[in-house]
């Protein structure tokens, strides 16, 4: 059996997913640790010896995935202890492989880089065998470099930068990461120092730029100013970025330091990926995955997306009439439940260059044209449309009929500072149109099961 300590961070929920057998997933909150057909969840603290050995019991391979960085303060020193709390109970529960995901980087090295690299000779020091691989930055979606990187480009055509964007760095792709973590369990790969990165070694201003360009912005004005320090140019991210203060400023302190492969490790076989196609990859995958998982999305900003959710109730004599009218959608602005705001808001997209029209298929289904949407997930009780004619960015919008409730969901994946800038004016409209609009939706379904009883 494989155990991931992590396993509810951006890393370990990966991980798990990528496994084709049992795996415990380990973590102090159980409630954000990952679900799963083969996942068994495990309440632990890392640093409660007795209780995280007798957690591993039965465990042939352990991914080591945390860090206390978060967490701001003394994190050196937290995840210190917490190493050597994994290294004994790992030794305690018979544990014959720990993997640890570390960072790349030599010489004199920030607090973090080198905390991440001390983790590793902590576990090291144990009896159990430990695989250590050491990384850069991570290419996708949810990864903390990869979302300031996406933060920035985004949000600033023109940036004044410390000296830090002249940093040499070699980032690694999503998948090519998740490659070298699993074959890691594999035996035949030796226990020691591997150090991985994609085929790019690009400065962090050529990465904002590649970045730029995969994502169709102008390219970005950037301007270096030598005195602009560490401290100073992490204030300035937090104005511009939603990333968390205490990991922002720990990161941005070892944005100083060139993260490069100097020994590459030949015991994975890995044709990595170019960072233009790993950038490309990363935001379809994104744009895919969000029409399938939007209905779980939170209300706010996730990983460069706007959501907001709202839910009405629904008699439940009118369910029915309610999913048949899911199937009716589009032709008219009537059926968004508040036509003259949806009007207004095709006028504002005309100043913009947009040209949507309305349009309704002959059968509404997946792949289907609905005005200017798409319709990218269709069932009996709930359909997802998606469209890419919007000045502002890529969005969806949801509807799904369940119990005596229909939720109602948009997300927007803003495009530039235009975007941004978008929903930021439109976010306290939309916080009463939204409403308006599905509690409109109910009320055509109980109009739709007064008239025509007999087709509901």
């Amino acid at each position: 059996m494989i155990a991931v300590a992590g396993a509810s961070g951006y890393v370990g929920r990966k991980v798990v997913a990528a496994l084709d057998q049992p795996v415990v997933a380990l973590g102090r909150h159980p409630e954000a640790l990952p679900h799963g057909e083969n996942v068994h969840r495990r309440a632990v603290d890392v640093a409660d010896t007795a209780a995280l050995a007798s957690a591993l019991e039965g465990v042939v391979t352990a991914y080591y995935l945390v860090h206390a960085m978060a967490a701001g303060g003394d994190f050196a020193e937290r995840d210190r202890a917490a190493a050597r709390s994994f290294a004994e109970a790992a030794a305690r529960a018979g544990v014959r492989r720990i993997i640890y995901l570390g960072g790349l980087g030599s010489g004199a090295l920030s607090p973090h880089l080198a905390s991440r690299q001390e983790v590793g000779r902590v576990l090291a020091e144990g009896p159990v065998p430990v695989v250590e691989l050491r990384a850069a930055v991570i290419v996708g979606a949810g990864s903390i470099s990869f979302e300031m990187l996406r933060y920035l480009t985004e949000r600033l055509p023109a940036m004044v930068c410390p000296r830090w964007v002249g940093s040499r760095v070699q980032p690694i792709a999503e998948a090519d990461l998740l490659a070298c973590l699993l074959r890691a369990a594999d035996e035949s790969v030796p226990a020691g120092v591997h150090e991985i990165g994609g085929p790019d070694v690009v400065t962090y201003e050529e990465l904002m730029q590649l970045y730029a360009t995969v994502r169709g912005l102008p390219r970005r004005r950037i301007a270096r100013v030598p005195l602009l320090t560490p401290g100073l140019s992490a204030h300035w991210v937090n104005v511009v970025t939603p990333v968390d203060r205490a990991v922002s400023r720990s990161l941005i302190d070892s944005l100083t330091t060139d993260v490069v492969v100097e020994r590459p490790s030949p015991a994975f076989g890995l044709a990595p990926t170019a960072m233009t196609e790993a950038i490309q990859s990363t935001l379809d995958s994104q744009r895919d995955a969000i029409a399938t998982d939007v209905f779980t999305f939170t209300n706010g900003l996730q990983n460069g997306v706007y959501t907001l959710a709202t839910q009405v109730p629904v008699p439940h004599s009118d369910a029915p009439a309610a999913r048949l009218d899911l199937r009716r959608c589009g032709g008219t602005l009537r059926w968004y439940g508040w036509a003259w705001a949806w009007w207004l808001r095709m006028l504002l997209g005309r100043a913009f260059g947009e040209k949507l029209r309305l349009q309704r298929p002959p059968k509404v289904e997946k792949g289907a044209e609905v005005d200017w949407w798409t319709v990218e997930e269709y069932g009996d009780s709930y359909i997802v449309l998606r469209t890419e004619k919007w000045f502002c960015g890529e969005a969806w919008l949801g509807y799904r009929i369940g119990g005596s409730r229909l939720e109602q969901v948009g997300a927007l994946r803003a495009k530039g500072l235009l975007g941004w800038a978008y929903w930021r004016a439109v976010y306290p409209i939309h916080l009463v149109v939204f409403r308006v609009m599905a509690k409109k939706q109910v009320t055509r379904a109980h109009r739709l099961a007064q008239e025509k009883p007999t087709s509901v």
